[in-house]
């Protein structure tokens, strides 16, 4: 019972994440939502997989961690460069 309340508790969590995504003033506010909900589905997915005995959702969780990981720094290096090419235009001016 505990698990499926944390387990409701966590998806709420994650809706409203979703409006801090679209709402984000923002770029950065809108990646740290958006990984955010990342993770906030890491834990629904190892919660459910508690909740059905299936420890194999561990390895997906896992997996997905590592990728969610990885693409905010490929996301955020993709902002940094645009913004330093934006800064060098600007000067060239």
């Amino acid at each position: 019972m505990i698990l499926f309340a944390a387990l409701l508790a966590v998806f709420v969590a994650v809706v409203l994440m979703t409006f801090r995504t679209v709402a984000g003033p923002t770029t950065f506010d809108r990646l740290l939502a958006a990984n955010s909900i990342g993770n906030g589905a890491i834990l629904i997915v190892a919660l459910y997989g508690f909740l059905t005995d299936r420890p194999d959702f561990i390895d997906l969780t896992l997996t997905y961690a590592l990728l969610n990981y990885v693409g905010v720094f490929a996301v955020l290096k993709f902002f940094r460069a645009g913004s330093e090419d934006e800064e060098q235009a600007e000067e060239t001016r």
